[in-house]
């Protein structure tokens, strides 16, 4: 017993060697000298010593006891004192790092530029659920019950009657319903389609739809505020063209092309070497879409738009995938 002893204190001499910091120094500590530590342990051996070998097995334990205990109490202080020096050299008279601010996310950004030209134009902004009800995001809008967007293809429905808005549309008709005519509003928002993620489409993505219900309103007069709003965007010298099309809540309806501003109009990946870059959808509020809200077709006519917000960033900033927008690298992120 008594080699085992002279083995022991030869193991925690070389431990205590070994030790870089404080922390070790502690674990040290508690492992030898704690109240369940390996020396309180050969106190308790000692009832099983023999009478005869109990006063040497006894010095012997504690004179281990106490050389340890010597050894930890220098350390301690030798790394206390080199903490303090450590904090001696700390100058507070020197300025902080500077901290790293954040930017402004390029889709808030571009929803932002876009309100501000309407809100030049007169536009009012206005909001509505993202969760809405099949009447407001289809019937309301003169969607036909078989209708291709009522396809859980393309529509997260929450239950039959309740669904991820599938465009901002909805806002339309809620601000009719509160509002008589005149008026003038742009409706930005996030909405959802459930289709395939690629680097041309997500599974949600943000709108801006505006609409103006007055008197006598043109379509003369949805071209003009449309190709003024395209030349404050993308820059006074692009050129432009409208195509018929359709759309359930417009008759008669178009879509609206620029010239591609990457290459000049030449032929690129990005327009696909068209030459244009279409950008949104328009056209005459249809009479249906008049009736539901109880206005009177008869007395007022209107025109409305929409734009995909994460389209006209891809546009203007020449990013060639979607995704990336939703991905939060922040070395993405730090060019904006």
């Amino acid at each position: 017993m008594i080699t085992d002893i002279d083995e022991l204190k030869s193991k925690i001499l070389g431990e205590l060697e070994s030790i870089k910091d404080s922390s070790q120094l502690e674990n040290l500590r508690i492992k030898y000298l704690g109240r369940k530590g390996l020396i309180a342990n050969l106190f308790e051996e000692m009832k099983s010593i023999k009478a005869a070998e109990k006063p040497i097995f006894g010095k012997k334990i504690n004179e281990l006891k106490q050389i340890v205990t010597k050894i930890v109490e220098e350390k301690e202080l030798f790394f206390s004192s080199s903490r303090k020096k450590t904090e001696a050299f700390i100058d507070p008279t020197i300025p902080g790092r500077k901290k790293h601010l954040g930017s402004i996310h390029p889709l808030v950004q571009t929803v932002e530029d876009i309100k501000k030209i309407f809100l030049k134009m007169g536009f009012d902004v206005a909001e509505g659920p993202e969760i809405e009800s099949d009447y407001y995001n289809f019937g309301a809008l003169n969607f036909p019950d078989d209708h291709p967007a009522r396809d859980m293809q393309d529509t997260f429905f929450i239950s039959k009657e309740i669904l991820l808005r599938t465009h901002t549309s909805p806002v339309q008709i809620r601000v009719m319903e509160k509002q008589k005519p005149p008026l003038r509003v742009i409706m930005p928002g996030r909405v959802y389609r459930n289709e395939a993620v690629s680097a041309r489409s997500y599974c949600l993505f943000n709108q801006v739809e505006g609409i103006l219900v007055d008197k006598h309103v043109t379509f003369a007069e949805l071209k003009g505020t449309l190709v003024s709003f395209a030349k404050q965007y993308f820059g006074s010298n692009l050129k432009y063209r409208f195509r018929p099309s359709f759309f359930p809540f417009t008759e008669p309806s178009a879509e609206m092309d620029i010239t591609c501003f990457v290459c000049g109009g030449k032929g690129c990946k990005i327009c696909k070497y068209t030459s244009w870059l279409e950008v949104l959808g328009c056209g005459m509020i249809d009479p249906n879409v008049f009736k539901s809200v109880n206005y009177d077709p008869e007395e007022v006519t209107g025109y409305a738009f929409g734009m995909g917000i994460d389209r006209m960033a891809l546009l203007k900033y020449n990013i060639d995938d979607i995704r990336i927008f939703y991905d939060n690298d922040i070395r993405f992120l730090k060019q904006f």
